[in-house]
């Protein structure tokens, strides 16, 4: 079975790790957020891509779910001694050099598919990881400012790791988005699935920035496979991050029957929404969607890898 996925960071590495266990002997193709890279002390950083493949190669820091195990940071405070910032994003040396050897093979001329292959190399992850783009596409939020009432536009990083959210999005744009090309690979791997899955991430700024490339979006709504995603919100609420807050940007309520609304029926052939939620099963039936009530916080790899298989139930049910 060919399977491809369009993961954003945490929440996607951690489901493609169920997948994985559900599904060892599948084909996975993994089309990787590039919305939330950043460009920090010269160097390219690119989260998503970077949590996928940590995870999947047995790197990651499980605890906070990004980052690299048995990390330290004295690059980090050699820098803040010299007054270099910014100091709330905290690369570790460990990291440093992921993001050293990228940088330096882009600025040899080689594109940020055939970059992260070769990362891949080392972590060997299973899994066939492609950036959603070799072109650069920075997500950008809009706030306003509580002291000054001043509206301005920040990188989705400072707004997630500096802010903590703390503001109202008031508006969502993947930058560089619409003049981006799918990378390599990425519209072939899609027309070729046999299952196209949507994992449980931020379905704004990471499976939202992912269908925002041109042609993305309307390949997977073209594919023959069936398209099954997972809601990210149980009980009303996301269970990780900011989701609601960049819905509330979007228009979209953050309940499982919204979320689903918002991807719509042209992208979707089944939802699944966890038990709390399974008033939604009706509303997102009747927008034409199929849809079932299964248990999907990721509580372990075997919590995990069951929703996984449901995913798969599910697509060969609506087939």
């Amino acid at each position: 079975m060919r399977i491809v996925v369009l993961a954003g960071g945490i929440g996607g590495a951690r489901f493609l790790r169920g997948l994985k266990a559900a599904a060892p002997d599948a084909d996975i193709t993994v089309i990787g957020n590039t919305g939330d890279d950043i460009h920090l002390f010269g160097l390219k950083v690119c989260p998503d891509l970077d949590t996928v493949m940590y995870t999947l190669g047995g790197g990651i820091n499980e605890d906070q779910g990004w980052g690299r195990t048995e990390e330290s940071f004295t690059v980090k405070e050699e820098l803040a001694a010299y007054g270099v910032g910014p100091s709330w994003f905290g690369l570790g040396d460990r990291d440093f050099a992921t993001h050293i050897v990228r940088t330096q093979m882009l600025g040899a001329g080689y594109p940020l598919s055939a970059v992260t292959e070769a990362l891949c190399d080392r972590w060997q992850p299973g899994v066939r990881l492609l950036p959603m783009s070799d072109d650069r596409v920075e997500t950008h939020v809009a706030v306003t400012d509580p002291e000054t009432g001043e509206r301005r536009v920040i990188h989705f990083q400072e707004y997630w790791v500096r802010l903590r959210a703390s503001l109202d999005a008031e508006a969502v744009v993947p930058v560089g988005a619409e003049q981006a090309k799918p990378a390599p690979g990425v519209l072939e791997a899609v027309a070729a699935a046999d299952l196209i899955l949507f994992p449980p991430s931020n379905p704004v700024v990471s499976v939202g920035t992912i269908l925002a490339v041109p042609g993305i979006r309307e390949a997977v709504a073209a594919a023959a496979a069936p398209v099954i995603g997972l809601s990210p919100i149980v009980g009303g609420a996301p269970v990780r991050g900011m989701a609601d807050k960049v819905l509330a940007a979007v228009g979209v309520e953050s309940t499982a029957a919204a979320v689903a609304r918002y991807y719509g029926a042209d992208l979707l052939d089944g939802w699944l929404v966890d038990p709390a939620d399974a008033d939604a099963v009706a509303e997102v039936e009747a927008a034409g969607i199929a849809c079932r009530a299964v248990p999907l916080m990721m509580t372990d790899l075997a919590a995990t890898a069951e929703m996984a298989r449901a995913a798969m139930a599910l697509a060969e049910a609506s087939r």
